[in-house]
């Protein structure tokens, strides 16, 4: 079978596009978290039906569209969501692989020094504005960016992926180590908010040291496909109907009481 057909790049750009114009105030998810995001919803130990999922990638705080919002466009959104969110499933389910859409930070940083080439007339005119911006305080409790560079470009992919464990929370909640510890690999790409934290991604970084960003991106998909793995049995469960007496069988004595077989009484209609 083939794998359904995945977005191309210039699809992927659209996307991106087509959320970055999302009505404000709303703060819609990029590309690359919401890869994450779909990730993580088709990891749930439910499935969840895209009523659900889908207005989310709009606000990363769950505020709604306006009523008025453009018919066209969140059409053609749904429609190019809904191809990556089937190619990912597809792909992880029969090759135990997929392509996450992570950060270029070669590219990043080559638009940034085209970016500064092109601004070094205006800097040199107005000093005094570069000077002003180095002289703002700078919150001391404002989240600091990490320097890894491998983090840096798996965060967005893994911020995306935490924010729909935690819209959903049902797998946050699975009582079940092997989970908890597959997680763990993921969210060490996170910037680590209390010492219990820290102590778990130093601990991952001595058992299990990233040398470079592939090794690291191969580490990503291949957790979220044990994750995948770990819940499918509850994903995809169905509940058995238990009769409070047993099945009646055809030439057993009909229930009615009448010494007639349930075939030639109750049964025969």
């Amino acid at each position: 079978m083939s794998i359904a057909h995945d977005l191309s790049d210039a699809e992927f750009d659209e996307l991106d596009e087509l959320l970055a114009i999302t009505p404000e105030p709303l703060e819609p998810l990029d590309a690359s978290m919401l890869d994450g995001y779909l990730a993580g919803v088709l990891v749930q130990p439910r499935l969840i039906p895209i009523e659900e999922w889908l207005p989310p990638i709009f606000d990363y705080e769950g505020r709604d569209l306006p009523d008025d919002v453009d018919p066209a466009w969140l059409a053609r959104i749904r429609s190019l969501v809904e191809r990556r969110f089937a190619s990912l499933n597809q792909s992880m389910l029969e090759q135990g692989w997929f392509y996450p859409v992570v950060l270029d930070l070669d590219a990043e940083e080559a638009s940034e020094d085209a970016g500064a080439e092109d601004g070094e007339t205006q800097a040199a005119v107005e000093p005094a504005a570069v000077e002003a911006v180095a002289d703002e305080p700078v919150d001391p409790d404002a989240q600091q960016l990490p320097d890894d560079p491998i983090t840096q470009a798996l965060l967005p992919w893994v911020g995306g992926f935490e924010y729909a464990a935690v819209t959903f929370p049902d797998l946050h909640e699975q009582a079940d180590d092997n989970i908890n510890a597959l997680l763990a690999r993921l969210y060490r790409h996170l910037p680590a908010d209390t010492p219990e934290e820290v102590e778990i991604v130093e601990l991952l970084n001595q058992e299990h040291p990233l040398k470079n960003i592939d090794e690291a991106i191969e580490d990503l998909i291949l957790t979220v496909v044990d994750l995948q793995e770990a819940t499918e049995q509850q994903r995809y469960h169905v509940e058995q109907v238990r009769r409070d007496t047993p099945k009646l069988g055809r030439n057993d004595p009909c229930h009615c009481g009448s010494g007639k077989k349930f075939k030639n009484c109750h049964g025969a209609a």
